[in-house]
């Protein structure tokens, strides 16, 4: 603060339009504060669970940032006010549409203004409600994934856990559904561990395949009652299997996903794909870069962009580690990962 300027900039009531923008008086500023009033709803959300947005805010935007009440205080460089600013102003227009924000919020806010594009749009696109809770896209990433799905017979989702690539398709899914756009729902995981045939395992096939589709489970349960799920397994209107299961089925008005995919090999790849069926849509969810087959075999997964991506009908979605919207810990986890993956040379091709 040596050779900055230090200026205040006026109070005002922060809410939704018209913004007021930021003028700076000379070109040589770089220090500005701004003191916003924003609504207590609005003062709430921010402070959150041990100050989690706001601590998001700092983290992100790269500038001093405190609430006494409801009085918003922003220090820094001119620019990053402005920036937090332009969020902040995102932010209150979701709270007061009845949205709640939350820490991995803010980096969605700041990643649809670098876009251009309108964070309503992601947020405002209920997927599925299941006892009060709402399914939509938290990222622009999410959103034109969702949008792939339903407007394409087969889409590919491909990028880090915590992408939220299953956990959406299993709700869209659902709504198909519950909206009898298909007849049943197919979940499907190549069972790597048990080398694709499980015949040595104890037990029927439910119990044997249960560990490895332990995951699919889950997001069930959190689409739909327990009561309801075991009544549609009880009919076969929801299956969930092993890929070897598929060899040989044709899959009619069906919404069918396969997880894991990363963990096919082309020929396998080639056999789910060729399952599908009048009436049925295909998601294929995968992360290349945690591929457990042997070091010699080939993921189906990473071939099958060389082959298909120029057809009709066919999307490939690819999510980053901004997409990550599990604790933000996962997000650094998956950066130090693929950061020693380069470095070291291991990193498989894609």
């Amino acid at each position: 603060m040596n050779t900055a300027v230090q200026t205040t900039i006026s109070v005002h009531h922060l809410r939704s339009r018209p913004r007021i923008s930021l003028t700076l008086p000379t070109p040589t500023l770089r220090l500005v504060q701004e003191v916003l009033t924003v609504p207590n709803d609005v003062a709430a959300e921010l402070a959150g669970v041990e100050d989690g947005v706001l601590d998001s805010l700092r983290e992100r935007l790269g500038c001093s940032i405190s609430l006494r009440g409801n009085r918003l205080t922003l220090d820094g460089e001119a620019e990053r006010v402005a920036e937090a600013r332009a969020v902040l102003d995102e932010l209150v227009e979701l709270v007061e549409g009845g949205h709640q924000i939350g820490p991995d919020t803010v980096g969605a806010v700041a990643r649809a203004l670098d876009q251009a594009e309108d964070i309503r749009d992601v947020f405002e696109d209920v997927v599925w409600r299941h006892r009060g809770k709402k399914i939509a896209p938290k990222t622009v990433t999410q959103k034109r994934y969702v949008d792939a799905i339903r407007s394409c017979t087969v889409t590919f989702g491909i990028g880090p856990a915590g992408t939220g690539k299953t956990y959406l398709a299993i709700a869209l899914a659902v709504a198909a559904l519950s909206e009898k756009q298909v007849g049943r729902i197919i979940l499907t995981r190549p069972a790597v561990e048990a080398g694709e045939r499980l015949g040595f395992l104890p037990g029927d096939v439910l119990a044997k395949v249960d560990p490895y589709m332990r995951p699919l489970f889950d997001a069930l349960y959190d689409t739909m009652d327990a009561d309801r799920l075991a009544a549609y397994m009880d009919r076969a209107t929801i299956e969930v299997a092993p890929l070897a299961f598929m060899r040989g089925r044709t899959l009619n008005d069906s919404f069918v996903i396969l997880d894991e995919a990363q963990n096919t090999t082309p020929e396998q790849m080639q056999m789910f794909l060729t399952r599908l069926g009048f009436g049925s849509k295909m998601v294929v969810t995968g992360d290349v870069t945690q591929i457990d087959l042997p070091r010699e075999q080939p993921s189906g997964l990473i071939q099958v962009r060389e082959i298909l991506s120029a057809l009709d009908g066919v999307a490939f979605v690819e999510f980053g580690h901004e997409d990550v919207v599990r604790h933000k810990l996962v997000q650094r986890i998956v950066e130090a990962y693929k950061r020693h993956a380069e470095e070291t040379g291991t990193a498989r091709r894609k």
